[in-house]
């Protein structure tokens, strides 16, 4: 049995959460005069406060701690599409995207912290919305269930329901045995990240904003920028060489950072997943430079390009400095071959995941070797774990999943006339919460000239892309609805 009231009560506190740190982009509107900006952030935060606080009055005898699992499915995805919505109202309100589908568009891009976007001038719009807009990445890449159950411990026992629903990876990765304290430990590390890149930034001679939404793009695995190019508009080999450092840190699962700190450093360079995303980063790099280099190119010029797409794309951030659509053929190919990866398990990265790919590799070469022996038995370990067969079949699952539901979007993005390849990469992009594509939804251009059913096909890959299938499709199934 679903708990409607319990979760609409949830809802409502976690769409509160968000809608305070609305307060910061205001602040800044008034700052600058930008008094369009501002009078819709007050009225977004105020029309929040008041259908919230209704809610909660009317929801205040009902408790959240009895959050089943079916609970945490449609808590998390109702509260992904219902946040999404209160953060589309400054765009549109204040008149920075008129329209209000590429308004959703633009913010649940930002809060899966994907980074595609409609818009095709970003530093002509007031930087009360840019700030908006990357902070919207910052939010969304740690996850606004988890920064609420950091906050609230109301959730009580539900917490580990909710973490579990939205959590990136296949596994939730518990550092404390309180669920609590684990989404405090992240944030605290998340936060950590954001002040040590913001400061490096500064150095670099950024100002403040741009620091920031810079970091927040980074951090988050978003990618958003305030400039029209985004990170190439520095031609700073520092700033660059920065990013990449924090783009990488980003897309290595956040239990690491922590157990490193607590001195358990042989775990961490033990760790099979992120020896296996330090190798296919290096691999990708290099076969990129290769096929790049040519006669009176820069060596180091060449090399930095490649390891800064290489990381942005497996990391699934999407920032660019140069336009990749016309690398060689092979090295755009190299970079194809990324959308279908993503970085590790637990962190802010989108796409399939590494260990998922390590532990479908692992079984193919068991089943080759039981043709071999077929009394032979195999046991599929990652690392010192044994693997059990469930796990293996999860996987299957979510891969035959990922997979099927991309052809599906891509018919759909097609029957509006773009092309194979840019939908095809288009939903690959907004499935794996990447951001850039290839064709008309590539570096150099944007989504705004989609039609407008090809953006809301578009979003919903976003969301399930962000919240890693299951959570949202299982919500789709007849079984799910049914009373127990």
């Amino acid at each position: 049995m679903l708990h409607f009231k319990a979760i609409f009560k949830t809802i409502a506190i976690l769409v509160l959460i968000t809608s305070l740190f609305m307060l910061l982009p205001a602040g800044i509107a008034l700052y600058c005069g930008e008094m369009p900006a501002f009078k819709s952030f007050l009225i977004s935060i105020a029309g929040s406060a008041l259908l919230c606080g209704s809610c909660l009055f009317f929801t205040r005898k009902y408790k959240n701690d009895i959050f089943s699992t079916r609970d945490g499915f449609l808590f998390v995805t109702m509260s992904w599409f219902t946040v999404s919505l209160m953060g589309t109202f400054p765009y549109f309100l204040s008149g920075a995207i008129p329209d209000f589908t590429n308004a959703f568009f633009e913010t649940i891009s930002g809060f899966s912290s994907t980074g595609a976007t409609i818009l095709n001038d970003i530093e002509s719009l007031p930087k009360s919305i840019l700030f908006w807009r990357s902070l919207t990445n910052w939010i969304g890449g740690m996850g606004i269930v988890v920064l609420t159950v950091a906050v609230f411990p109301l959730l009580g026992i539900g917490g580990l329901q909710l973490i579990k629903a939205e959590a990136p990876g296949p596994t939730v990765d518990r550092i404390t045995p309180r669920i609590t304290e684990t989404a405090k430990i992240l944030w605290i590390i998340y936060i950590a990240f954001t002040a040590a890149e913001t400061i490096l930034l500064l150095f670099g001679g950024m100002s403040l904003f741009d620091a920031l939404t810079h970091t927040f793009g980074t951090i988050s695995s978003g990618g958003f920028s305030p400039k029209d190019s985004s990170i190439g508009y520095y031609h700073s080999a520092y700033i660059e060489c920065v990013v990449i450092v924090f783009m990488f840190l980003s897309g290595v699962n956040f239990a690491l950072p922590y157990r490193l700190a607590a001195g358990k450093s042989l775990m961490v360079f033990r760790d099979t997943e992120l020896r296996a995303y330090i190798i296919i980063l290096l691999t990708a790099s290099l076969l990129i430079f290769i096929n790049k280099l040519g006669p009176g190119d820069s060596i180091f010029n060449t090399a930095r390009t490649a390891i800064f797409h290489v990381t942005a794309i497996l990391t699934t951030t999407g920032f660019n400095t140069t336009d990749y659509e016309k690398w060689p053929y092979f090295s755009q190919m190299v970079l194809f071959s990324l959308f279908f990866i993503g970085a590790c398990s637990g962190s802010t990265s989108g796409g399939i995941k590494i260990i998922r790919i390590i532990t479908l590799l692992k079984q193919a070469l068991n089943e080759i070797k039981l043709l071999l022996h077929p009394r032979g038995v195999f046991i599929l370990k990652i690392g010192n774990n044994v693997v059990k067969k469930n796990i293996v079949y999860a996987i299957a699952g979510f891969f035959f999943l990922y997979i099927f539901t991309a052809i599906v979007l891509t018919f759909i993005v097609a029957s509006s006339g773009e092309d194979i390849f840019t939908s095809f990469s288009a939903v690959l992009s907004a499935q794996g919460c990447i951001g850039p594509a290839f064709g008309a939804a590539g570096p150099s251009g944007c989504y705004v000239y989609f039609a407008d059913y090809v953006k809301w096909t578009l979003s919903f890959a976003m969301i399930i892309g962000r919240l890693e299938l299951y959570t949202v499709l299982v919500l789709l199934t007849p079984g799910f609805w049914k009373k127990y």
